[in-house]
């Protein structure tokens, strides 16, 4: 079967060369591995071979009780286990119809901006590294490291945060964290100017990005896309603002896009939307609502505080029930599906109740699966070297991938 190369000549598939690109790579980081057929230095086609990183977090679903299971989202999307605990509970509280005390709502809308920010940085800074910024990759990864210090001094975990619980969160937000928050988004915004500097005019990275892998609007809409990726392409779409949710409703902030559909472009969205989550986050933080954090317990779905089971009968009553009896809440026999706008795109999970604590279904939307399966069509045609931008610019996290 012959092909036309770029140059108008026609190249048999026997001179074509086979190469694997990962999963032992860099820039593939261990977990994916592409299948390249070129033509010379010229991609012809492209073939991602996912299972490096195999979880079953969708049948696990089905053995864990609905607060069990937030540590398995904690290792799918694992550059911002925050949001993902966020998300399964909130697919959670829609089945069983809990509507969280506003305090919660505003913790959650910060921790959740919070691992975009954390997500963008490794993103692009990860992007810029495998395209030779080292600098820039330098800077992204110490104020990762701030917002790692703010999660663990929450929750008491750097990583995998497992912070949400149905009803509420795991530990109301301190004194001390609130003091964290501020210092961050007072001093993270010149950090954030240094990055603008050093990448967005940068010859080598614009000359590597821009016009590479370019992604139309209308191929956006029917690959499904979502997220920064949707919005490099031009299509104004943002779960926040369009279906809201938690109290983003609250919140003054735009909805970053462009227009090129290209690397670059997919590169810069990101880097707008954190000036737009610092503004969330300070607007969350200098406005947090009063009141408990968790919904409360005579309604026997949240965990209790230690100091209600210690103190009080009924918060003992529900730690059994909830805890040493496993006879956790009741679901009805409904099925459900609610999305949250993680930093990839649209998170979503849909669960199917039967009665029990343990969802008889779960079935997850996670965004990198959705746009992992675009690569081979924006690869085609373009030179080696633009795999790793093209990889870098969809930001794949492999754990999403496999079921």
């Amino acid at each position: 079967m012959a092909t036309t190369a770029p140059t108008g000549e026609t190249r048999d598939h026997d001179y074509l060369w086979t190469l694997n690109f990962g999963p032992q790579h860099p820039a593939t980081h261990t977990t994916l591995r592409i299948v390249l057929k070129l033509d010379g230095e010229r991609v012809v086609d492209a073939i991602p071979d996912i299972g490096y990183l195999h979880s079953g977090f969708e049948k696990i679903g089905e053995h864990l009780d609905f607060n069990q299971y937030v540590t398995v989202t904690d290792r799918m999307n694992y550059i911002s286990p925050m949001a993902n605990n966020v998300a399964w509970h909130n697919a959670v509280e829609k089945l069983l119809g809990i509507d969280l005390t506003p305090r919660c709502k505003y913790i959650r809308v910060i921790i959740s901006e919070l691992a975009r920010i954390s997500d963008h940085l490794l993103s692009t800074g990860a992007m810029g590294l495998d395209t030779g910024a080292f600098t820039f990759f330098l800077y992204a990864f110490y104020q990762r490291e701030r917002i790692y210090n703010i999660f663990e001094t929450l929750c008491g975990a750097r990583f995998t945060n497992s912070y949400t619980r149905t009803g509420g969160v795991m530990h109301d937000i301190t004194p001390q964290v609130i003091e964290q928050i501020r210092d961050f988004v007072r001093t993270f915004p010149d950090t954030l100017r240094d990055m603008e500097r050093l990448l967005n005019r940068n010859r080598i990275f614009v000359d590597r990005t821009k016009d590479v892998a370019v992604l139309t609007r209308e191929e956006a809409l029917q690959w499904s896309a979502s997220g920064p990726v949707a919005r490099a392409s031009g299509v104004v779409r943002d779960l926040r603002k369009d279906e809201p949710y938690l109290a983003y409703e609250d919140f003054d902030f735009q909805v970053c896009c462009a227009r090129a559909g290209d690397c670059f472009a997919r590169y810069y969205v990101r880097i707008a939307e954190m000036w737009e989550s610092l503004k969330i986050v300070t607007q969350a933080i200098e406005n947090l609502p009063s009141g408990p954090a968790n919904v409360g317990v005579d309604e026997r779905t949240a965990l209790p505080s230690k100091q209600q089971v210690y103190q009080t009968i009924e918060g003992t009553i529900t730690h059994f029930e909830l805890v040493m009896a496993n006879r956790g809440f009741e679901t009805p026999n409904e099925e459900c599906y609610a999305a949250v706008e993680a930093p990839n795109g649209e998170l979503g999970f849909y669960i199917a109740g039967d009665g029990s604590d343990v969802a008889y279904r779960a079935r997850c939307r996670p965004p990198s699966y959705i746009h992992f399966s675009m690569f081979p069509k924006l690869i085609r045609g373009h030179t080696l070297s633009d795999v790793v931008a093209v990889l870098g610019s969809l930001n794949i996290i492999a754990a999403e991938l496999d079921r």
